[in-house]
């Protein structure tokens, strides 16, 4: 995954720890806006999420994170 994408889901996930706890679920779609402007990056996202990781539709933010810190 690309630097610029990593940096986008931490910064995210980060907002949402701040704005409604440790235990705020994320899905894929929380890094993009509603009109989907950067289908490339969309898929990337999913790829990951889905393909690579078998996440759930919804993971706790924190969780999500701590695996993009980690580089998985």
């Amino acid at each position: 995954m690309r630097a610029e994408l990593r940096a986008k889901i931490l910064a995210v996930c980060d907002q949402k720890i701040k704005a409604k706890g440790e235990n705020v679920g994320v899905s894929f779609y929380a890094f993009f806006k509603n009109k989907n402007d950067d289908p490339e990056q969309l898929m990337e996202a999913a790829t990951w999420w889905i393909q690579t990781h078998q996440l759930d539709h919804f993971v706790k933010a924190r969780v999500i994170k701590e695996m993009i810190k980690n580089n998985l």
